[in-house]
């Protein structure tokens, strides 16, 4: 099944617990804070039911038809579908979402691949994460990722501070488990369930813990409550914030006050084996749609940065085209790895089609570590105008817009109007409180920056280089130990 954008909207019309900015919201997707973003999410609902859109969006089997987005990968096109999936996502709506479900998605395929772990408790286990990926699948589901903890004392075991300050439970019922604790996730309170599971592995000598679980859960389920950051839409005019007022994804403190967890939704519980294998392998599909993500932030920073350029004629100097050519290198090094990994991708435990972990997890860690400095770069390259100019009031007011237009207008292919809304774009891409989050954001979402290195040491091949330095060298056998 495929769902629309208005069956999305009123899905999320479920009286789910939501606050933000201290009150509780009585229509998520009408609220100013996330109707942007609902909006962007609709859209791509919409897309896979449209002629020009459908052969990516979308694929047909055994004559029912589901989203491209949901889609296990078992050889390589499914990847590249994929890719086009993001790229035309990207292009239909004018900017860059990370947290739509197509990421998230793929840490389920990731505890698939531990089937036989889960086995070794309970083989019900197993059945229940088949079972919710075919759910998301064929109903078309909007899925999120609640990974991180409030974490608390990092220097204590979670059983020697408070017990709440990691997700765990509290009860065993019949119809399931009382869960208590919090998670931070983008994009909950506008979506219809998570993936919820352990952030860090620290169970002390426990071989069986309560704190080592996993579960799916509905975000409207009795007893959770989503608590909002305060959204950038609606705060600063959209003429002037463009980015800002389309793209922001709230982020959320979901809270567990005795929630109940079915069984049949259990993806492993007690069990710390389980927990420490999604952990390090959490990452080996999603991190894929997400690395892409940042390729397509990168070709807003170029295109911003050159059409800066051209509009004041200094694209031919030496040392601008020197600056353009950082970016393309940073862009085409997401990309080279990206594509990389599907070229050289292998079947994974549970028969999926697994990225090149090494490839996959350096680009990652290429694409975060630059941001920051690209982000630079793109500054540079626009100027200070960036952050002098004044807002869109000023170019329209009686008062100012003659001195507006006689200041902004550089040719005849450069009016007044359109090095405005650069500006504003570029500001907003780079120099906001937007901008500000974007790459605070990107640097921690999957994980923070030491894991995502300790990802490439796993991952390595180390033996390849020792083999070629010992028989270079001439060294011994021994030095293998």
């Amino acid at each position: 099944m495929l769902m629309t954008g208005e069956q999305y909207r009123d899905s999320l019309r479920d009286d789910r617990e939501v606050f933000i900015n201290g009150e509780r919201v009585k229509s998520v997707p009408d609220h100013p804070a996330f109707k942007p973003i609902v909006d962007v999410r609709s859209r791509i609902y919409d897309m896979a039911h449209e002629e020009k859109f459908k052969n990516v969006m979308a694929y047909e089997k055994d004559g029912e038809k589901f989203a491209t987005s949901w889609q296990p990968p078992y050889t390589q096109d499914d990847w590249w579908v994929k890719k086009d999936w993001v790229e035309m996502v990207m292009k239909e709506i004018g900017g860059v979402v990370t947290r739509v479900g197509d990421e998230t998605v793929g840490e389920m395929w990731s505890l698939a691949d531990g089937k036989d772990i889960l086995n070794q408790v309970d083989d019900h286990w197993a059945d229940n994460i088949d079972n919710h990926i075919d759910n998301v699948l064929r109903n078309d589901i909007s899925h999120v990722s609640a990974n991180t903890d409030p974490k608390g004392d990092r220097s204590k075991a979670p059983q020697d501070q408070d017990p709440d300050m990691l997700l765990h439970v509290v009860k065993e019922t019949d119809e399931g488990i009382i869960v208590r604790g919090a998670k931070y996730e983008t994009a909950a309170a506008y979506a219809t369930q998570a993936f919820v599971k352990p952030t860090i592995a620290n169970w002390g000598d426990a071989k069986l813990s309560d704190y080592a679980l996993g579960f799916i859960c509905p975000m409207n389920a009795p007893g959770l409550k989503h608590i909002c950051r305060n959204g950038f839409a609606g705060v600063k005019p959209a003429d002037d914030y463009p980015l800002s007022n389309g793209f922001d994804e709230v982020d959320t403190l979901l809270v567990f006050d005795n929630v109940l967890v079915p069984w049949e939704n259990i993806l492993f519980y007690r069990h710390t084996a389980a927990a420490t294998f999604i952990r390090g392998t959490l990452h080996r599909y999603s991190a894929y749609m997400f690395t892409l993500r940042i390729l397509h932030i990168a070709d807003l920073m170029i295109g911003t940065a050159l059409f800066n350029v051209k509009q004041t004629g200094l694209d031919k100097q030496q040392a601008v085209m020197e600056k353009l050519a950082q970016l393309a290198c940073y862009r085409e090094g997401i990309n080279a790895h990206m594509t990389g990994a599907i070229a050289t991708a292998q079947k994974s435990p549970g028969g999926f089609l697994m990225p090149n972990q090494s490839l996959l997890y350096t680009g990652r860690v290429l694409a975060c570590s630059q941001l920051p400095a690209m982000m630079h770069l793109t500054r540079e390259l626009c100027g200070g105008q960036i952050c002098v100019t004044p807002d869109s009031p000023s170019f329209n007011a009686p008062e100012t817009k003659e001195w507006m237009e006689k200041f902004y207008n550089v040719n005849d292919n450069w009016q007044a109007e359109d090095r405005r809304k650069l500006l504003a774009f570029g500001r907003d891409l780079v120099n906001s409180d937007y901008a500000g989050h974007k790459v605070t954001f990107q640097l921690f979402a999957q994980s923070a920056p030491f894991a995502h290195l300790g990802a490439v040491y796993r991952n390595f091949d180390f033996n390849g280089p020792m083999e070629f330095v010992k028989k270079a060298a001439g060294l011994s056998d021994k030095v293998m130990g």
